[in-house]
């Protein structure tokens, strides 16, 4: 058994399976033996309590058990060590599943259909091929080059947009300030993946979702968040669906989670909900990544998937 015991520090949902996971490789615990505990060499967090890490002395590394990190800057006392983000070939996979159903529901008129089967109405609308339809992907990261991949691969044009200059083989790039009402201008459905950052939050805004274009087959704009939900204005989708600037939108987060009883985004008839269950962490798969870095790390490789903490990701 290794020297050292890993730090599971979660809230809002019970650890059991990742502890067990752990505890066949090495030594965990569920709570530090005081805050200056110097037996954690590792800890593996999803929303932890405040100042939980802060005097830990002999803290190597911190890893994130969902694929966003913005959960663990939240902390006023997180401690200057390595964090790492979980990625996953299961979790990849997840995300892009969902991005491409979307998409294609989207594409393929699935609202109209459904009203349509409700009303017992019989009848063919016309369809536009994938080709005429140009998809914007706001995050270029692992998932976000993943889902622009797969949806190249069933014909759609895509855009790409993020913060840094970035290149992707296939997909149309647009980057920073300059870049971004560019790329929104050419995006008939656009995709939201990105981190939750200073710089993020808040971003899908009216304003914002009025630059994409809305001269296309599929009768309107289309939004599909499946990054952050502090990334949007909940408000300001549902001004843009009410007044046509959104035909429909998918999201599978929101300001709040779970979205509040009262919001109207439950019972609009153009939008598609999901409790932020797009790419679920599963233990079972992501464990083994972390116990990978860590044997590696002591090895003296370096960590993979380190995050920028001035940018957040």
């Amino acid at each position: 058994m290794h020297e050292g015991r890993i730090l599971l520090a979660v809230t809002a949902f019970n650890p059991q399976r990742w502890y067990e996971l752990l505890s066949a490789s090495r030594r965990v615990t569920l709570e530090p033996d005081g805050p200056a505990d110097p037996s954690i060499t590792y800890a593996v967090v999803w929303k932890q309590r405040p100042n939980l890490l802060a005097k830990l002395p002999n803290l190597r590394a911190i890893f994130s058990i969902g694929a966003g990190v913005d959960h663990i800057f939240t902390d006023p006392g997180l401690p200057d060590v390595p964090v790492v983000r979980v990625v996953a070939d299961n979790l990849t996979q997840y995300m892009t599943e969902y991005v491409a159903w979307r998409v294609l529901d989207h594409h393929r008129q699935g609202f109209l259909y459904r009203a349509q089967q409700a009303r017992k109405i019989w009848h063919e609308p016309p369809q536009r091929t994938a080709n005429d339809i140009s998809v914007g992907i706001m995050g270029l990261g692992t998932l976000g080059r993943a889902a622009a991949n797969a949806l190249k691969s069933l014909g759609f044009e895509v855009n790409g947009w993020s913060r840094r200059e970035q290149t992707v083989d296939g997909v149309a790039t647009f980057s920073g300030d300059k870049g971004l009402v560019p790329f929104l201008n050419a995006t008939d459905i656009l995709v939201v993946l990105l981190p939750l950052t200073p710089a993020t939050r808040s971003i899908i805004t009216y304003n914002l979702l009025r630059e994409l274009r809305r001269r296309n087959g599929l009768g309107g704009a289309v939004l599909i968040n499946v990054g952050r939900g502090k990334l949007q204005s909940d408000a300001d989708i549902f001004r843009a669906l009410e007044d046509g600037t959104l035909k429909e939108a998918s999201l599978d987060v929101f300001e709040t989670e779970p979205l509040p009883q009262a919001s109207p985004l439950w019972g609009h008839p153009r939008v598609f909900i999901t409790p932020h269950a797009a790419a679920t962490s599963d233990p079972n798969h992501l464990v083994k990544p972390m116990l990978d870095q860590m044997e590696a790390f002591e090895r003296g490789e370096p960590l993979k998937n380190v995050v920028d903490v001035e940018a957040g990701y």
